[in-house]
């Protein structure tokens, strides 16, 4: 421990909230740090690395279980050098140790990660995820595990040596070939969504079975395809309704928080039913994003309340005093998963009118059995015109009684314990906000969520870039850890967003920056792609370049179709050029399995069809009509309005100079349009 008399480990130094919720432990933990892995080589004892994050159910259970229990405290403390790293802080080892597991048990890991890893090196030669503390769920007690973990590390060193060897030889084979023999076309993206069409459950939406996840970038990838083919007029009807049907059984799923607002993390069952309750901002950003572009593209008023619910609660839970956003709202409140979210029947009618509480309970299933643990979640059973009309109201009446009840239950819902809130601002997550708002903002009409973004990227540009380097988290006053592929890839992304909204200079500056970064420290110069750590990063096992999506879009995916877009708003070769060399070094994986890997097709496509970038120059009253009869649902457009009288622009923008009030340049890939200076005359530009 740090001091003898203090009862806290060194955890208590850490600012990430997880790290601190162990700092109490009586077992020994150390950060991930050299002195943690000096220590381990010196006493030729074994790490126990264990990873989690602050909104993971089991890895509060396993806490409570083992790692506040004294005596499994001491086993530890005797046995090994134990690291406890937070997955959101450090995704460059949570991603090598997951795949190592992964090649170890033969399944997908998960949180708590439990590895045991070589003094030498720190090769992995066993792990695990959730051990209980007795034997159960068929899984042996962790305390049986870290005798025979240790006894077989004592007693067999040259094995131990021969396994971790093995593994990180089996890494270093798992990464993608020098050079992709796939041919970049259609045809991948078109089997991308045959296969997606072909997994939906065509009952409740989704794809696959139970446990089942929003997999935001797949329904992007759906609904682009499916907007592109209206515009050739040959319809992809399939594509369009296992996107829209999916997000339409999500809103009414209780993984959609029907009273507050904001997703849960995924479903436990196919119906979209009962959560796992944890609310991460990963997965809000994108939703968000979706929802206002699918309203935009049906004018379906109800994408548009799940939209702006999803915003409010994002305003109002999760933004920090400074701007940024933080990480995530844990399951568990009271050290109950759910309990702040579920009600019984008798707290409901004692807060509601007879008549809000009939309406809500026959929309939200409390006039049925309970669906957790005796309580009810409310998930959206019937249609509010349906409960109408089984109640004799008119439909108005029944969405005022609905409305005013939601209320009532949100505001009581305040008054309880609140699960546990992640406040560190993570910078990649961060990006996927921004961008999601700023796409609410433009297919919403709405200022305040324009500003709300505005406001997170002017607080990561002034506490998280410093000396020309980008930082990954903040917490406390500090930036912290050297930023990820990812980090860069989503800011790149979410600017290009934002300067559709309101022209600023320096966030198209903020933008070039990171690219070039991203091609300075992250570019793999030989055989394209990026890696997700920088090139002076700290050396570990191995160094990740990977494509696939998991529950984020894979960086490089957005790093393509970001550098691709950038790259001809200004004229950049290098970007274009990085952008193709990506996605032909991810060419082959994308052939193998492409609906995995959903963000590189949306980079493909922009690839093969270039965004269409519409520049417009003048004076902003009237560029606010032009915006205004270019709105809708367009994803491969871009529409920056730029101000008249703006000044220090990039020469490729300075030569598209204002001519009268307004002034329209149309450019597909690096041929623009001659100046357009009628609203008619543009329309028809466009088609």
């Amino acid at each position: 421990m740090t001091d003898s008399t203090d009862s806290t480990n060194r955890l208590a130094n850490e600012t990430s909230p997880y790290l601190r919720q162990h700092a109490h432990n009586p077992v020994d933990w150390y950060p991930w740090s050299e002195e943690a892995l000096a220590r381990a080589r010196a006493e030729r004892k074994p790490i126990l690395l264990s990873i989690g994050y602050s909104a993971c159910h089991w890895c509060h259970v396993m806490a409570h279980e083992s790692f506040e229990d004294p005596e499994t405290a001491a086993l530890m403390n005797e046995r090994f050098v134990s690291i406890k790293v937070d997955r959101e802080e450090r995704p460059d080892l949570d991603r090598i140790y997951q795949l190592a597991y992964q090649l170890i048990a033969r399944r997908a890991g998960g949180w708590p990660l439990n590895m045991f890893l070589t003094s030498e090196g720190q090769l992995p030669f066993f792990g695990g995820t959730y051990f209980p503390k007795t034997a159960r769920y068929g899984a042996p007690a962790f305390r049986d595990v870290l005798r025979h973990v240790a006894d077989y590390y004592d007693e067999h060193p040259s094995e131990v040596a021969e396994l971790g060897s093995q593994l990180g030889d089996a890494l270093k084979q798992l990464e993608p070939p020098a050079t992709g023999g796939s041919t970049l076309d259609h045809s991948l993206l078109d089997r991308a969504c045959r296969v997606l069409d072909a997994e939906l459950d065509t009952r409740h939406g989704g794809f696959g079975r139970a446990p089942k996840f929003p997999h935001a970038t797949g329904l992007e990838l759906l609904m682009r395809r499916a907007r592109a083919s209206e515009r050739t007029g040959t319809p992809d009807t399939a594509s369009r309704h296992a996107a829209l049907f999916t997000l339409e059984q999500m809103a009414k799923g209780g993984i959609n928080d029907q009273i507050g607002g904001g997703f849960c993390r995924y479903s436990v069952d196919d119906y979209w039913m009962i959560p796992h309750f944890e609310k991460m901002l990963y997965d809000n950003g994108p939703l968000l994003g979706l929802y206002a572009e699918a309203h935009a593209w049906t004018g379906s008023a109800e994408f548009a309340r799940i939209a702006h619910e999803t915003a409010a609660w994002v305003l109002r839970e999760m933004r920090a005093p400074e701007g940024g956003f933080y990480a995530a709202l844990d399951a568990d409140s009271e050290g109950e998963e759910g309990k702040y979210y579920v009600w019984t029947r008798s707290e409901a009618q004692a807060l509601l009118t007879a008549d809000e509480y009939q309406v809500i309970a026959r929309r939200f299933g409390l006039d049925r059995q309970a669906n957790f643990e005796g309580h009810w979640h409310l998930h959206a059973y019937d249609e509010l015109a349906g409960v109408a009309s089984s109640l004799g109201l008119d439909p108005g009446r029944a969405r005022e009684l609905q409305d005013s009840a939601r209320a009532k239950l949100l505001t009581a819902r305040t008054h309880r314990v609140r699960p546990g809130l992640d406040d560190k601002v993570l910078t990649s997550w961060n990006g996927l906000m921004i961008r999601g708002l700023a796409l609410a903002a433009r297919h919403l009409s709405a200022p305040p969520l324009a500003d709300a973004a505005r406001r997170a990227l002017d607080f990561i540009r002034s506490t998280m870039w410093r000396d020309g380097r980008l930082f990954a988290a903040w917490k406390d006053g500090h930036a912290r850890f050297p930023a990820y592929l990812d980090d860069h890839a989503f800011l790149i992304d979410a600017a290009l967003e934002l300067l559709q909204l309101r022209w600023r200079n320096e966030d198209l500056a903020f933008a070039d920056a990171l690219a070039r970064l991203l091609l300075e420290r992250f570019e793999d110069p030989e055989h394209g792609g990026f890696y997700f750590t920088a090139d002076d990063h700290e050396q570990l096992i191995q160094r990740p370049r990977t494509f696939g999506d998991d529950s984020m879009a894979a960086g490089n995916g957005v790093a393509a179709r970001a550098l691709l877009r950038l790259g001809h708003l200004l004229g950049r070769t290098e970007y274009l050029e990085a952008a193709e060399r990506t996605l032909r070094a991810g060419a082959d994986a994308v052939a193998r399995y492409p609906q995995a890997h959903a963000s590189m097709l949306i980079a493909l496509e922009e690839l093969l069809q270039p965004a269409e970038i519409v520049i417009l120059r003048g004076d902003p009253p009237a560029l606010a009509a032009w915006l205004e009869a270019l709105a809708g649902y367009a994803p491969q457009r871009l529409v920056f309005a730029i101000p008249g009288d703006a000044a220090g622009l990039p020469e490729a923008l300075a030569v598209r100079a204002p001519r009268g009030p307004a002034v329209a340049y149309v450019c597909h890939g690096e041929t623009c349009s001659p100046p357009i200076t009628s609203l008619g005359e543009l329309r028809t530009a466009l088609g």
